[in-house]
């Protein structure tokens, strides 16, 4: 499928397109919202829905991917603030409708990329566009466990730095400008004394991607300096500006993308998978390795999207755990899995043909 990915240029939104990637679609275009032009010197506006830090560097990131970028200006404001969100004029997620149709018009796009793991306010006004657009989003981080979504991104040679800080525990000089393998054990650390969102999902920091498997250059910082936005004696909320960057070419691999470790479960923005209730099923679940792969068991329900405009449906939760011991090639993995899918649907079948008798 033809992806379009949002990003703000943080960790989640690149971790989410290396997912993307190794789940075999294709990152054709990179899509953002900054601030209107007349406030280019704000680098953070006042929203509940995108990360505006570090915006200046957007343009050096799409370069580093060497794929097109389209920007759209932020007019709008958070309106609708409700559980449910319906069309309203003014509203910032409005912005993101006018973004993402810009895009499909041009690219001729089928799947959005979207790195949300926590947030429903997002998630239901992410859908809403994607909807409206007959678009199929692809959130594989949503609802994962956090702490092993910073290890993933960390071993999957993520190079992103804290540029915000908002949280108690978070030093502004000490913490802005770490990497996130330099602040991974005091995250922890955070997390167990004081509830901190170890993926800074409580809005705690935010991260700016230096490089990536995806990056064909690399970002380096040159200059920057630090803005207090407030300074709070127990949680100083403060972000690093960002003045001058340049790229620098790099040795790089796509097998860095599909050979670490990458939890490939496919969470769309649709209905019926959000969120998932329904009775549990012994089914298989998906973890890539490098090695050979044997199949196993899990307790996690397959998940069913409903139709895209297209005809597409997606299914989670069959797959292939990977290991050197086991005697059986990818082939045979991949017969597997097609042959539990087959079943799956079977069982289905017979359930609905059973129904319509009565």
């Amino acid at each position: 499928m033809k992806v379009v990915a949002l990003i703000s240029g943080g960790k989640d939104s690149c971790y989410n397109m290396m997912h993307c990637i190794a789940a075999g679609h294709q990152i054709v275009a990179l899509a953002n919202l900054r601030p209107a032009r007349n406030k280019e010197d704000t680098d953070e506006l006042d929203s509940y829905m995108y990360q505006t830090v570090g915006h200046h560097a957007i343009d050096l990131y799409a370069e580093a991917m060497g794929l097109p970028l389209y920007r759209h200006t932020i007019k709008g404001t958070s309106v609708n603030t409700s559980r449910v969100y319906t069309r309203c004029e003014g509203d910032e997620v409005e912005d993101l409708y006018q973004l993402l149709k810009l895009v499909k018009d041009e690219e001729g796009v089928e799947g959005v990329s979207v790195g949300a793991i926590l947030s429903d306010y997002q998630r239901v006004r992410v859908e809403d566009v994607c909807k409206r657009l007959a678009l199929q989003p692809l959130a594989y981080l949503w609802r994962q466990n956090q702490e092993t979504l910073l290890r993933e991104m960390i071993s999957s040679n993520i190079q992103a730095i804290i540029i915000k800080v908002a949280a108690f525990g978070l030093d502004p000089d000490k913490h802005l400008g770490k990497t996130l393998a330099e602040m991974e054990p005091y995250l922890l650390e955070l997390s167990k004394k004081y509830g901190v969102h170890i993926c800074g999902e409580g809005g705690e920091y935010e991260t700016f991607t230096l490089d990536c498997p995806l990056f064909k250059k690399k970002i380096v910082v040159d200059s920057s300096d630090v803005v207090v936005h407030s300074a709070d004696a127990f949680a100083p909320v403060a972000y690093l500006r960002l003045l001058k960057l340049h790229l620098e070419d790099k040795v790089h691999s796509l097998n860095e993308v599909l050979v670490g470790s990458c939890s490939c479960e496919i969470k769309c923005f649709e209905d019926k998978t959000w969120p998932a209730f329904w009775e549990q099923k012994e089914t298989l679940h998906i973890t890539w390795h490098s090695s050979r792969p044997t199949l196993v068991k899990s307790s996690k329900p397959l998940e069913f999207s409903g139709k895209s405009g297209k005809g597409y449906q997606w299914i989670a939760g069959i797959g292939a755990q990977l290991h050197l011991s086991e005697g059986r090639t990818a082939q045979d993995s991949a017969k597997n899995v097609f042959s539990s899918l087959q079943a799956e649907f079977m069982t289905e079948y017979r359930m609905i043909k059973k129904c319509l008798q009565f």
